[in-house]
């Protein structure tokens, strides 16, 4: 509870009072305007609604990271006239700092944001309304100690767009070209009209007195190793959201296509030092652990050391492997071992290379120029992206192929290429 300013005037109206009598009379007379003033607030104080409130949080247990959702305060009774909700937000959260609630409402409702995975706390909210005759507010601090689970951003797979990406590339059209290009034998079918002879299986014709053709398809059960750098690059933020969380993002849709196209995934993370190393499994329930291991990833602030990191990957893999690495760089002399390293693994290894595009760089590359900040930023960007497209083009010139994109698009352009690759058998 705090004095509001009609409060605070009439308590220096009442000093005015005070020093104009004070020169003419003592005793009693001089503490009536402020007999006055105690007696008008303890009499605003008992006439105002002061509800014991207690809330909670609906519909807020989990969040995708990066995803805007509608939740639900609810109070433990209606709110006085006036009421305002101040709300204070973790790390990992972002929300609306103050509420106006309507009048008689015993609950509100208003969107928040997940920024950072991790398990965050929505601590206290302060509640604010004023008294009936307006001397008084009431703050109460209501603790709330209710958790969030930020999660990775799982929305492609939980909504069927990969299924259908994936069903559609091994079912839909490309099919037929998977069929014809295809090492894998899939079944006999009765020779249609027109079709290449060169796919009559002549000995399993003259069997069956008909001619029969064979179907063949994209080769599955292949290697698919994610790799994801942890270190403190990483944790540059596209769009109030981390690169990490991007490139986790984006890992667990192409993770869900491979499990679903038939083929092994692994993963394998790193900053320093290697962290964690799943071998490649096939089947849907290599999922839950995929996913496990990516959301309990945590933001590291070491730098990342490549060239241990990869070496130890290369021992792990013991036959040829698609390899796709997120990871991040400066300039072409801090990124001397990774493409070095990378090189020597692209001989073994198919290898896509991530390489998240920062928009504001771009912006600032191209904007006019006004005055001389703007010129030094244009300079120093302009600069960025050609060291930048230095490193690419040499990454591309040793056969690594690099998917150049800004963070938004990493997601379907990743899944399309896995596709694409998948059905060419490049692998």
């Amino acid at each position: 509870m705090r004095p509001t300013p009609r409060l605070i005037l009439l308590a220096l109206v009442a000093l005015a009072l005070t020093g104009l009598l004070l020169p003419f009379t003592g005793g009693i007379v001089l503490a009536v305007p402020w007999a006055g003033l105690v007696v008008a607030v303890v009499v605003d104080m008992f006439s105002s609604v002061r509800p014991r409130l207690y809330a909670r949080l609906l519909e807020a247990d989990q969040i995708f990271a990066s995803e805007s959702r509608e939740v639900t305060l609810e109070f433990s009774a209606p709110v006085p006239t006036g009421f305002t909700l101040g709300l204070e937000w973790p790390d990992g959260l972002t929300g609306p700092d103050q509420l106006v609630v309507e009048p008689g409402a015993s609950k509100v409702r208003f969107a928040i944001r997940g920024r950072r995975r991790g398990v965050w706390t929505v601590g206290r909210i302060w509640p604010a309304w004023i008294s009936r005759h307006r001397l008084l507010e009431y703050v109460p601090i209501v603790r709330l100690d209710q958790e969030i689970h930020v999660l990775p951003d799982m929305r492609p797979i939980t909504q069927g767009q990969i299924d259908v990406a994936v069903h559609t590339s091994l079912h839909g059209q490309k099919e037929v070209f998977a069929e014809g290009e295809g090492s894998e034998f899939h079944q006999l079918r009765d020779y249609v009209p027109g079709e290449s002879l060169r796919r009559v299986d002549w000995k399993r014709s003259a069997r069956q007195r008909r001619l029969l053709s064979k179907e063949t398809r994209a080769e599955r059960n292949h290697n698919v190793i994610i790799a994801l750098d942890s270190g403190y690059l990483m944790r540059e933020e596209f769009g109030g959201l981390a690169k990490m969380d991007h490139a986790i993002n984006a890992a667990l849709s192409v993770g869900w296509a491979a499990c679903v196209g038939g083929d092994k995934v692994g993963l394998y993370t790193y900053d320093s030092r290697p962290r964690s190393w799943l071998p490649p499994a096939s089947g849907r329930q290599v999922f839950p652990k995929l996913r496990q291991t990516l959301a309990g990833l945590d933001y590291e602030e070491r730098e990342s050391n490549h060239t241990l990191a990869l070496a130890t990957l290369g021992g792990y893999l013991k036959r040829r492997s698609l390899l796709i690495v997120f990871t991040d760089f400066v300039d072409t002399t801090t990124s001397e071992l990774m493409v070095e390293q990378l090189g020597h693994m692209s001989k073994r290894h198919l290898i896509i290379f991530i390489a998240m595009r920062d928009p504001e760089t771009a912006r600032l590359a191209a904007r006019p120029v006004g005055d001389l900040d703007e010129a030094a930023e244009a300079v120093a960007a302009t600069d960025l992206q050609r060291e930048r497209k230095i490193v690419l083009e040499r990454l591309h010139r040793l056969g690594v192929l690099v998917l150049d994109t800004v963070p938004s698009a990493l997601t379907p352009k990743l899944v399309s290429t896995y596709l694409d690759l998948k059905a060419r058998e490049v692998v």
